[in-house]
């Protein structure tokens, strides 16, 4: 008769999905406000993270937000600036 062993064998857990790099760098470039990298690696993420399985989707999606809305404050600051310019020169200053 064998004996018991006085511990059980736990079973291995389940591997942890890798995070993918690009959504990591989507958000911290779209933060920093460079807005077109953001939106870029964020897509490019995206398609990553859907052939892989990788964690890093929620990432991807801020970065592409905040890379979105870095690209529209940039074009209205820009429509702004060149607005004041047009009425400065029109008054002759």
């Amino acid at each position: 008769m064998s004996e018991p062993t006085p511990y059980a064998a736990t079973p291995a857990g389940a591997p942890v999905a890798k995070w993918n790099v690009l959504s990591i760098v989507s958000i911290a470039t779209s933060v920093l406000g460079f807005g077109l990298v953001g939106v870029i690696t964020g897509h490019i993420a995206m398609s990553q993270i859907k052939k892989t399985g990788e964690q890093g989707k929620v990432l991807a999606i801020i970065g592409l937000i905040w890379g979105y809305l870095a690209i529209v404050i940039v074009i209205i600051f820009a429509i702004v600036t060149i607005a004041a310019a047009v009425a400065g020169s029109s008054y002759g200053y």
